[in-house]
């Protein structure tokens, strides 16, 4: 169980009594400082004062080094202006400007109510602590200011830096050492932190220096100026332009950063990939000014439903990931959860309406690897899966991983295969019309392995699909399915022989040549041939898909619609893809008999095909029950172990010869 993620004040612990401490010491001196400031009379350098207070409440709202995590702020200038008010007018007037300072710009940013509070305290507190060091020089005060900063001034100077940032990096560790250990705090802020805040304080002998020339103030703003735009090209160099966001640099830098405390001291943590579903339609549709303003409202729902102290970057497109710290498998589970919850919802954008979805993969640490390159990938893995099977969020898993070593070797093994001629076969299920007239077959490849044994097409077509080799695979299935067409019809078994294709069978031109070339070798009309795909085809490219649906009709083959009625989108779809055949998927038909919704559903299926004038086929129909009731429905096609198991080439024919024999005495 992970409980270091919340910040509480109740009970003891070293966050709660931190923070008490600093806000019962440090509001009093900020009253008392005020009070003190503002009843004395006699104010030397006044002009000088009034400008250095208003640049120290200015430049604390522009950060010079960007924060982590618990710290947007950073590094600020206004830091060294503070320190030149604690030398010239000494402790009251800097106590009174820093906590304002810290305060408006903790208000202007939305920080929490309890980093409010404690904030100017703690800079309170650590001015404070430097006060001493500043006893070592002249005695100062509102009416008797630093007259100007000589050399032996800088040792003292240096002293009260040195005791102004250890305190104050002491302080902040301590209340945030509820979202990991107070030592580690220390140290990451310290490397961070350090030379940049040294940088800035070492300009406070500059600026106190000048104070009592009020006018030479203002070239310190182009010292800022150089800085910040320095600082801003380093900071772009590790943020997305677009979003804001932390860019994959930062991001590799911070899993590098969590796996060195999980070497440490065993923190756990999980790693998240995120891509949105569809995303690419709503570019090519509405254009990539929309596309670019869904991606920013997207980026702020995701910061918005993080836990403290954790990380989303964008890694380019529609790919976001999360950095999840001391966390287990669980909670990076309920992480996950709430990130879906809070961005899956409708995004208005110029008048029109956006359903988001999104696709997570998690990987965790250790379980799933202790690299940054090895999360990266296996995070990658388990985003893809969740986004092939629509379930939203995938854990990894070794055995969904295509990059495995074994499942390489089974990739190897098939790009072999395709260069024999004796490994790869088909099975025929076959499909009949409710009166037992045989309508067709479909072709299901099996993969006869020479060590494995018989390989089925789950084990084997998804490698193909994500490794290129999926258009070779279809070509050859096309192939073997027409010339076994071809030998039937020399027989008198005239049927419809059905093919499965692949999306990635769409993506450049070559299937329509494919299929011109095997139907024209094998001497089989193009109706006799007829190609199953998925709503997945027009995911990608949609206009290219339909282009290609078009020419293979316009050559005569037929287009069947597969898995009917699984895809968010399938009645959109139709309007989209020419289809001649609507399969009604076998989730549906298993259910027929449970009820007159599942029923329901079934007949709205049919009726729907036969409305756009395609026939409806039921595939999965396993049992007595749903075969009537389907002939009952008017359904035009059955499929399924009901009617016949898939069967190699012979039990087929012999299948084939026996139902034309006996459709024809029925005839």
């Amino acid at each position: 169980m992970i409980t270091r993620n919340q910040f509480s004040l109740r009970g003891a612990s070293l966050s709660s009594a931190t923070w008490y401490l600093t806000v019962l010491l440090g509001w009093p001196l900020i009253g008392y400082g005020a009070w003190h400031t503002v009843t004395s009379t006699g104010l030397m350098f006044a002009p000088s004062f009034v400008v250095v207070a208003t640049m120290a409440v200015l430049l604390e709202l522009l950060p010079l080094v960007q924060g982590r995590g618990h710290d947007p702020q950073g590094v600020v200038m206004s830091t060294s202006f503070s320190m030149a008010v604690l030398f010239v007018w000494g402790l009251f007037p800097a106590v009174l400007i820093i906590a304002v300072a810290a305060l408006v710009a903790d208000v202007r940013v939305g920080k929490q109510w309890w980093k409010t509070i404690f904030n100017p305290a703690q800079y309170a507190l650590s001015i404070a602590a430097a006060y001493p060091a500043t006893t070592l020089g002249r005695p100062v005060s509102l009416g008797h200011a630093l007259p100007g900063v000589e050399l032996h001034d800088l040792s003292w100077m240096a002293l009260a830096w040195c005791v102004y940032f250890a305190v104050n990096l002491g302080l902040v560790a301590g209340v945030l050492a509820w979202s990991a250990p107070f030592q580690e705090i220390l140290r990451d802020d310290f490397w961070h932190y350090s030379a940049m805040s040294f940088a800035v304080l070492a300009l406070s002998p500059l600026v106190a220096g000048l104070i009592p020339h009020t006018g030479a103030l203002i070239p310190l703003l182009l010292i800022y100026y150089t800085a910040e735009t320095s600082l801003q090209r380093e900071h772009a160099a590790g943020h997305d332009a677009l979003t804001g966001l932390p860019n994959r640099t930062t991001l590799r830098y911070e899993v590098d950063e969590a796996l060195a405390g999980f070497h440490r001291g065993s923190v756990p943590f999980g790693l998240m990939l995120i891509d949105l579903d569809d995303f690419k339609t709503v570019n090519d549709t509405l254009g990539h000014q929309v596309g670019d303003a869904l991606l920013s409202e997207i980026s702020g729902r995701l910061a918005g439903s993080l836990r403290p102290g954790d990380l989303v970057a964008r890694l380019g497109g529609d790919e976001f990931a999360v950095l999840v710290h001391d966390a287990d498998l669980d909670e990076v589970r309920r992480v996950a959860q709430r990130l879906r919850d809070g961005v899956g919802a409708t995004v208005a954008l110029e008048s029109m309406s956006l359903d988001v979805r999104m696709s997570i993969g998690i990987a965790a640490c250790p379980e799933d690897g202790t690299d940054g390159a090895v999360l990266l990938r296996h995070a990658d893995v388990a985003m893809y899966r969740a986004k092939h099977e629509r379930t939203g969020v995938e854990v990894y898993a070794a055995e969904h991983d295509d990059n495995s070593m074994a499942r390489l070797a089974l990739l190897s093994d098939l790009r072999r295969a395709l260069a024999v001629e004796d490994q790869l076969e088909l099975y025929y299920q076959p499909k009949e019309s409710p009166s037992g007239r045989p309508l067709g077959v479909e072709a299901l490849l099996r993969w006869q392995h020479p060590e494995h044994g018989l390989v089925l097409p789950d084990d084997f077509v998804p490698l193909a699909e994500r490794s290129g080799v999926m258009p070779a695979l279809s070509a050859r299935v096309i192939g073997l399915a027409l010339r076994q067409l071809a030998h039937w019809r020399a027989v008198g078994l005239d049927v419809q022989m059905a093919v499965n294709v692949a999306p990635t069978d769409f993506a450049g031109d070559d299937l329509p040549r494919v299929v011109a070339r095997e139907l024209a070798a094998a001497g089989v009309p193009a109706d006799r041939l007829c190609l199953e795909i998925t709503e997945r085809v027009m995911s990608h490219r949609p206009e290219r898909s339909a282009s290609t649906l078009d020419r293979l009709r316009g050559m005569g083959v037929s287009i069947s619609l597969d898995d009917f009625g699984t895809g968010y989108s399938s009645l959109l779809r139709l309007n989209s893809i020419p289809v001649d055949e609507i399969k009604i998927d076998r989730a549906f038909v298993a259910r027929l008999g449970e009820g007159p919704q599942a029923a329901g559903i079934v007949r709205t299926m049919i009726a729907l095909a036969h409305g756009i004038g395609v026939p409806a086929v039921a595939e999965g129909v396993e049992t007595d029950l749903q075969l009537q009731i389907l002939r009952a429905m008017g359904c035009d096609g059955l499929q399924g172990y009901r009617i016949a198991h898939p069967l190699p080439a012979a039990e087929a024919t012999a299948w084939l010869t026996e139902r034309w024999a006996s459709a024809s005495l029925v005839g």
